[in-house]
């Protein structure tokens, strides 16, 4: 019984490392499978300015239409802190200006910095 079991583990290792190393040749021939899940998963980020605007990510206190009139040659918001603000805009059903306040005071809180703006560090020094 133990021999069978040993021959039919080294015919599948077998089997998968030729399929492995021949994946190029049978992998394309395969027909494409396409899931399709119920709900926004996956959203593409905006890409210029025009594009922040229309996401939202834009109001009377961060005007990006500014940016749009003076031909700004920027791809657009860094695409990271977007992707955090309108994650926060959705979980805690905010506005822009509140989702950018929350994820800022959680990259100070991250960095060491108070509300207040000032390092947390006990041995920082101010002159003000």
């Amino acid at each position: 019984m133990s021999y069978f079991l040993y021959s039919v583990t080294f015919f599948v290792l077998l089997s998968a490392t030729v399929l492995y190393f021949t994946r190029t040749h049978w992998l394309p021939l395969l027909p494409r499978l396409s899931f399709s899940i119920p709900g926004p998963i996956y959203s593409r980020l905006p890409t210029s300015f025009r594009d922040d605007i229309s996401a939202g990510l834009s109001s009377s206190t961060f005007d990006l239409n500014a940016n749009l009139e003076a031909g700004d040659s920027r791809q657009g918001l860094d695409n990271a802190g977007k992707k955090e603000v309108l994650r926060i805009m959705k979980r805690a059903g905010v506005g822009f200006d509140e989702a950018r306040r929350l994820w800022m005071e959680e990259k100070f809180r991250k960095e060491g910095i108070g509300r207040d703006g000032l390092p947390r560090d006990p041995k920082f020094v101010s002159f003000s």
